[in-house]
């Protein structure tokens, strides 16, 4: 007698997996010996402006994302529910960076900043959806990546949105399935 297949295992990293991982890079971003210069924000990076540098880029790139959720939330209203709470933490990591940008979705207030044009959206709210979500997986991956070249309360806060970013992109996947 044959077994049975197996129970259908979604694919892709678990949570506890994902957890763990950003847990310990955090916890190696976090980690210094408390002399010399590394327990500076000048420190270890070298001058203020590669950490301002960063800053810079990290606000661009959550402006970036909510440009994204507001391009969705533009062509499908009916996700707002869903996809609303992500845009309104993402909002809060660029302002993290020292980013201004509009905290209402552009359904919400028609004097909102209507989204970018250069973000497309796809033609389903899934595709939608998906395209959030590997935008989020990137963009946590190139900042859990760019911890290595900053000090600090940088670092920290790099890693800490890094994975509300992952956590982002599992939840947009989540209901998919």
């Amino acid at each position: 007698m044959p077994y049975p297949p197996p129970p259908h295992v979604p694919s892709g990293p678990r949570r506890r997996s994902l957890l763990a991982s950003v847990a310990g890079g955090a916890l190696l971003a976090g980690c210094s010996d408390g002399t010399g210069t590394g327990s500076t924000e000048e420190g270890i990076a070298g001058s203020p402006s590669v950490v301002e540098r960063a800053r810079a880029r990290a606000a661009r790139d959550s402006r970036g994302i909510v440009e994204r959720y507001d391009a969705v939330l533009a062509a499908y209203p009916a996700l707002a529910e869903r996809v609303g709470p992500l845009r309104a933490e993402a909002v809060r990591h660029a302002e993290a960076f020292g980013e201004t940008v509009a905290t209402s979705s552009p359904t919400a207030s028609p004097a909102s900043p209507s989204p970018s044009p250069s973000v497309t959206v796809p033609t389903t709210e899934k595709d939608a959806l998906a395209q959030l979500a590997a935008a989020e997986r990137a963009l946590a991956d190139r900042r859990a990546k760019a911890l290595l070249d900053v000090p600090g309360e940088l670092a920290r806060l790099l890693a800490s949105v890094a994975a509300a970013g992952a956590a982002h992109a599992y939840l947009l996947m989540e209901g998919s399935r």
